[in-house]
């Protein structure tokens, strides 16, 4: 007789929480006494449509399009979003903010990375070692019709977004192997590194992402201060005028063309880098052409916030907006 074994009984399983919510979050507006903005859905589809004023018209070729941060800042920051946001609602005008949901808790806990971890989501995992994240060839995991089995759906949208899945995946196995060298007792070494794992990404997001963005003195004064307006009390939430406005700036940076190795010229976002598939050789990603390693690389640069989209984001193929 075969005996059933349960991924949550299975002796030797790790039970770990991942501090994953136990019930929706509530998103919330910061100036609730301010009116909401209103336009014509028509309007808004003149804005956004081939030709109109969100339409950039422009290519990569233009050097006074680029930012002084390096291209891959938008992709991460792409991935932050993820990280704490997760609207599962359906989409429709003149939506009641009481009724939205954030599927995602309100911290930089990764957990768009670990799911529910290896007892609530054993298939993210290694059967023989579920400590560890099972990958693809230098891919992330991928069922039979080439679709992503991660943490979160949307960092498959595209390639950029599923190999810096990746690169977190691989980080976790590091410190993972790590404590293994270290000696630190195998019921503890998941804890140990997820916690590491989690560390170096506040640290990235606290000392290189944010400066980068908002600048060094406003990011140091946030740090020293604390936040001016939100006030979360006893039941942090994300402010809908973060969400749903202030951090849509990253879709202006978004390139038209990217270069994902130096092996092979710059493509189009989309449809080369189009995600829902294996990521072929040619669109695997190294960090030089994304990030600036040292001071002496350069990387190529982001597109300036300037609230206009690339052609890639003006012409979006249907996967994505069925999708994501």
């Amino acid at each position: 007789m075969t005996s059933f074994r349960s991924h949550c009984l299975a002796p030797g399983r790790p039970r770990r929480p991942v501090d994953a919510p136990l019930g929706p979050q509530r998103y919330a507006r910061m100036f609730p006494s301010l009116p909401s903005f209103t336009a014509e859905q028509q309007f808004l589809y003149a804005l956004g449509r081939q030709g109109g004023l969100c339409d950039c018209g422009d290519t990569d070729d233009n050097p006074g399009s680029d930012a002084d941060g390096a291209a891959g800042w938008p992709i991460f920051g792409q991935f932050v979003a993820h990280d704490i946001t997760a609207d599962r609602s359906s989409p429709g005008p003149h939506a009641d903010v009481r009724q939205l949901r954030n599927a995602r808790s309100p911290q930089l806990n990764l957990e768009c990375l670990y799911g529910d971890g290896p007892t609530g989501h054993p298939f993210l995992f290694e059967r023989d070692d579920p400590t560890r994240f099972l990958l693809g060839d230098d891919d992330v995991q991928r069922n039979s019709q080439g679709l992503a089995i991660i943490g979160d759906p949307r960092n498959d949208s595209h390639m950029l977004v599923s190999q810096l899945h990746l690169g977190m995946q691989r980080a976790h196995n590091a410190f993972v192997a790590r404590t293994t060298r270290e000696g630190v007792p195998e019921a503890d070494r998941f804890n140990h590194a997820l916690r590491q794992t989690r560390w170096h990404y506040q640290w990235v997001i606290l000392r290189e992402f944010l400066p980068d963005l908002i600048g060094p003195e406003l990011a140091a004064q946030l740090d020293a201060e604390g936040a001016r307006y939100y006030r979360p009390g006893q039941a942090p939430f994300i402010p809908l005028e973060f969400a749903d406005a202030a951090y849509r700036y990253g879709h202006c940076q978004i390139r038209h063309t990217y270069r994902a190795n130096d092996a092979h010229p710059p493509a189009p976002l989309f449809p080369d880098y189009l995600g829902f598939r294996p990521v072929p050789p040619a669109r695997r990603i190294a960090c030089k052409p994304l990030f600036d390693e040292t001071c002496t690389t350069r990387a190529q640069r982001a597109k300036k916030i300037d609230g206009r989209l690339m052609p890639s984001l003006i012409q979006l193929p249907v996967a994505i907006t069925c999708e994501c």
